[in-house]
């Protein structure tokens, strides 16, 4: 029976960069199936929508656009912030996350991308902003259960449903 919007399904992926690098696979994520209500907010919309009308055992690539994925990269989400605004105790390297927080108390990550004596460059846009995804994916399954509401995970403090 072809999957629909709101149908619990499990599927395995594997999503590649253009230049094939592989940034995350149901091997990556502990060999366990990706469960998911299809039509959700829980994954990016290409992923989402690729599955409309596909059955148990299909198996497709997709190609996604930076706006299907993770959207493009927002330039007001980068930011140049003084050294003497971080903790003293705070050593600030290219690559390294940091948990930011706004005036309004919303806190986010950001990734420095750039340090030297008086400043850091923090982006919060996502890391897969701007970037062309690749999935291989096959359907595993359909009529799953959803889980329990304490079944999430994120510690996020969030109160997923």
């Amino acid at each position: 029976m072809a999957i629909k919007k709101g149908d619990i399904i499990k599927v395995e992926y594997e999503g590649r960069l253009e230049d094939r690098t592989i940034f995350d696979s149901t091997e990556l994520q502990g060999g366990e199936p990706l469960k998911f209500e299809v039509g959700s907010s829980m994954l990016i919309q290409g992923f989402n929508n690729s599955v409309l009308g596909k059955d148990v055992g299909d198996e497709f690539d997709i190609t996604l656009s930076a706006s299907e994925a993770y959207g493009e990269i927002d330039p007001l989400l980068v930011q140049t912030v003084s050294i003497k605004e971080l903790p003293k105790d705070l050593d600030p390297e290219p690559g390294m996350m940091l948990g930011v927080g706004d005036a309004n108390g919303t806190h986010s990550m950001a990734w420095v991308k750039e340090v030297d004596d008086k400043f850091i460059i923090i982006d919060m846009n996502h890391p897969l902003a701007g970037k062309t995804l690749n999935f291989k994916i096959k359907i595993l399954e359909t009529g799953c259960e959803p889980d329990p509401p304490d079944a999430h995970e994120c510690e996020c403090g969030c109160e997923h449903q």
